[in-house]
């Protein structure tokens, strides 16, 4: 069975989390909206992936690189847990509560909505 890509940023970002630091929701956005790949060829060299972690005790924001989505390489930044990441809508949602300004497509706004939902529990 294939390797799911959520599952693929978890295994891969524990060397960037703490130990028994229990991920509750990841999802992966791009610095350029997506849009652009429909209008040039040439978004390719100007895109980065980066994957967000989302634990019980904080935000962890991973450099993932120009060509994969779920290999994270460096912690770019690190966000208290009581951030709040949403509300998400449309395609390609412009995220600017995590630092800098993220593309999230829509696939990963289920967990855009599940870290949110966490904060009021």
């Amino acid at each position: 069975m294939a390797i799911m890509i959520r599952d693929k940023i978890v295994q891969n970002s524990q060397k960037f989390l703490r130990p028994d630091e229990p991920v509750v929701a990841v999802m992966v956005g791009q610095r350029i909206s997506g849009w652009w790949g429909a209008l040039t060829y040439l978004w390719i060299f100007w895109n980065r992936f980066e994957a967000v972690v989302v634990t019980t005790q904080r935000i962890v924001v991973l450099d993932c690189g120009k060509w994969t989505q779920g290999t994270p390489k460096s912690v770019l930044r690190e966000l208290p847990r009581n951030t709040r990441i949403g509300p998400a809508s449309g395609l390609w949602w412009k995220c600017t509560t995590l630092g800098e300004k993220l593309y999230i497509h829509r696939r990963f706004h289920k967990d855009v909505a599940l870290a949110d939902a966490m904060l009021t529990a």
